[in-house]
């Protein structure tokens, strides 16, 4: 009983701090089962679900979901429309759940795009979890790596202009201070479903040296299991502790 108690101790502190995850495949999914591109979306919102609470179990600090890139406006006007409609409904059924475990929600990227009502509902979700000491979830929407690395170089102009800031006085970490995910770990996983091998403009400063796990599986099929794989497969590459899949779900059931 010792010996497993130290294994999942060591276990714990190999694990990821942040796990980043370009949730794709929802609309493959749907259509290899002659369904409409939103049932996958709407099937997805369960993997969120497991995701989420797996994670928490697990521990891990910070969870980054890339809900809604800039680049998604591009989709089809009636497809837009549905998202944002599944966006709005699903925060507000999920937030008192997020609440009810202790997670902090931060929804990251231009909400400025949004409509008036949605804005209020993002809002209103993250004032009621600000307080939360857990588990921080992140959920990018209309987000856009280029534009999280735009937005901090332009904090850094306006202190040249307003602050006399040279140059040579600009840092890395003056840089961190203007991005989205700000007092933050950076990104440890970044895991993409659905079998495409790049980063699609998600993360790009933040996930700088983290580790990518990409997989076969389309997002709606992701599960408590999936990622269990996906974390065992970083603290392997990490080389820290071979911890294995086993170790992690007993580690979980440790920590209820």
């Amino acid at each position: 009983m010792a010996e497993h108690t130290i294994d999942t101790a060591l276990c714990a502190e190999s694990l990821p701090k942040h796990v980043a995850i370009i949730m794709d495949g929802n609309g493959r999914w749907a259509k290899a089962q002659g369904k409409p591109r939103v049932f996958g979306h709407k099937a997805g919102v369960e993997a969120v679900r497991k995701t989420v609470s797996t994670a928490n179990r697990l521990g891990i600090q910070v969870v980054t979901l890339f809900a809604f890139s800039s680049e998604n406006w591009r989709r089809p006007e009636d497809e837009v429309s549905l998202l944002m409609e599944l966006f709005m409904t699903v925060l507000g059924r999920e937030v008192k759940r997020l609440h009810k475990n202790n997670i902090q929600l931060r929804i990251i990227g231009d909400t400025s795009r949004f409509s008036q009502r949605l804005q209020k509902k993002i809002a209103d979700a993250e004032a009621l979890t600000a307080d939360n000491t857990g588990m921080v979830l992140n959920v990018a929407a209309n987000y856009g790596g280029q534009w999280d690395i735009l937005q901090a170089t332009r904090r850094l102009a306006l202190q040249v202009l307003e602050q006399g800031l040279t140059a040579d006085e600009i840092t890395e970490e003056m840089m961190t201070a203007g991005l989205t995910t700000f007092g933050l770990p950076d990104v440890d996983l970044l895991i993409r479903t659905s079998g495409e091998c790049r980063i699609s403009n998600f993360m790009l400063w933040q996930a700088a040296y983290a580790e990518l796990y990409f997989t076969e599986q389309h997002w709606p099929d992701f599960d408590e299991k999936s990622l269990v794989d996906a974390v065992a497969w970083y603290v392997s590459r990490e080389r820290r502790f071979g911890c294995t899949g086993e170790q992690i779900q007993a580690l979980m059931q440790k920590l209820q």
